[in-house]
């Protein structure tokens, strides 16, 4: 556990439905230096650091859903830094969970996906970063239509991973209610955008956190929700690689939505995927529930973005964040580094119902070595920042947003303190923590945005 950890009983109560009678706990860490432009030679750099104290998991999961967590083994609060939002207050930001506990154990040589804790319901919670502090302020569960938890499961046998028990002994059972939630923002009403991997799917949630649409592929054939489903995604979206869907989400100044498909689609097959540096932007508008253009994002090499690794499958886009007009900051990351990249989305580039969206073109989009050599109009990009030069930014950054023209929040992913392997829990089933905590990170930039 944390060394800053203050105990399992210093969580305070929340009221069922997402109101905190009393702002929980959390602990204090070292902050960073004063805020400056920059250090002295004019480069990036971290100006505040944050830390969220433990919270235990069972305690804030009931005291928002009564009875939906029974054995929280030994788990705090994590994994809020699935995506981060400004609420329009200063130091005060949205965040969202993923689907919550989970890790890999192979048995019999094979890999099973666990769900330590598998009532719990992911949520919407908001934080307060003051010094080196991280507040939450207020939770709200994600419910369905008749305000049951969605959890986090998969959803459908045969698309999904197979959900199992803590020690990987024990299968459980599909929900397809179930989100693994990435990305937020918060609309002018109040309601909440939050995209899914699972779909890959786009939510819109009440203020309250009730599901009142869910925007899946065409052909998903999700049915047994207990919500709304509409397949209003392209189809070729079906050939997401596995936990591999939708994890960013932007909102453009007209209140149109840009999500990030995480990888690219595994189009024809795997093999391609894995070898693949094109993955797709899809703009939604909310008035015409529909998709409106579609883009091509090219990857940097893998050893551009992360000198230390070799592997193109390790690429991912974690966040994407507007910054003004059609503007983009494209958060391409490995688990280790990340670097922001600023696109523009022009009506030019969209790719959206021609044959890039056919999964019988060959070869896909994905398969082409040199995309704009091809015919493809690829976005063009302009690096902004290598977070894995500046020093004190973590691994594993899920969430960016913007303070000022000169300064970024991140949040990481602490994957609520889980490792993979049989040795996550200790012989009583409790977690032997990774001690990653989560973070926010206030970087400054030198010329802004």
């Amino acid at each position: 556990m944390s060394p800053y950890a203050t105990g399992r009983s210093r969580a305070h109560r929340f009221v069922a439905g997402g109101v905190p009678l009393a702002v929980i706990a959390a602990l204090v860490t070292a902050a960073g230096p004063a805020a400056g432009a920059g250090d002295a030679d004019g480069n990036p750099r971290v100006v505040r650091t944050a830390t969220l104290g433990d919270i235990p998991l069972g305690a804030f999961s009931n005291a928002l859903l009564p009875g939906s967590v029974d054995d929280d083994r030994g788990v705090d609060l994590g994994g809020i830094g699935s995506d981060i939002y400004p609420t329009g207050r200063k130091g005060e930001f949205w965040t969202v969970t993923d689907r919550g506990p989970n890790g890999q154990i192979k048995v019999d040589g094979t890999k099973r996906r666990t769900f330590p804790v598998p009532g719990f319901d992911p949520a919407i919670v908001k934080i307060r970063v003051s010094e080196g502090t991280v507040r939450v302020l207020d939770a709200i569960p994600i419910t369905t239509a008749s305000g049951k938890p969605v959890t986090g499961l998969p959803n459908q046998q045969g698309r999904d991973e197979a959900p199992y028990s803590y020690d990987a002994r024990t299968a459980l059972t599909y929900n397809p209610n179930g989100l693994d939630t990435e990305g937020i923002v918060r609309a002018a009403d109040g309601s909440f955008w939050l995209v899914d991997e699972y779909g890959p799917s786009l939510v819109h949630v009440s203020a309250r956190g009730k599901v009142l649409t869910r925007y899946v592929p065409e052909g998903l054939g999700l049915s047994g929700t207990d919500y709304p489903v509409v397949e209003a995604l392209p189809s070729v979206l079906l050939h997401r690689k596995v936990n591999r869907g939708f994890e960013g989400l932007a909102q453009l100044p007209g209140g149109d939505l840009v999500m990030a498909v995480q990888s690219p689609l595994s189009l024809p097959d795997t093999d391609a995927g894995e070898a693949s540096r094109t993955t797709r932007l899809l703009r939604f508008s909310p008035k015409k529930e529909t998709v409106t253009a579609e883009y091509a994002y090219r990857f940097d090499p893998v050893n551009v973005v992360d000198p230390s690794e070799d592997d193109t499958s390790e690429l991912k886009i974690s966040s994407v964040v507007a910054v003004g007009g059609n503007r983009l900051l494209v958060e391409e990351r490995t688990d280790k580094v990340a670097r922001l990249q600023l696109v523009r989305l022009e009506p030019a580039a969209n790719i959206l119902g021609g044959p890039w969206d056919d999964d019988t073109t060959s070869p896909s989009l994905e398969q082409l070595d040199d995309p704009a050599a091809a015919g493809v109009p690829v976005l063009s990009k302009r690096l902004v920042v290598d977070l894995g030069t500046v020093d004190g930014v973590p691994g594993k950054i899920e969430g960016v947003a913007r303070v000022d023209r000169d300064t970024l929040a991140l949040i990481n992913d602490n994957d609520f303190g889980m490792t993979d392997g049989a040795g996550a829990f200790d012989a009583q089933g409790r977690l032997v923590d990774s001690g990653v905590e989560t973070s926010v990170i206030y970087v400054r930039l030198p010329r802004g945005i």
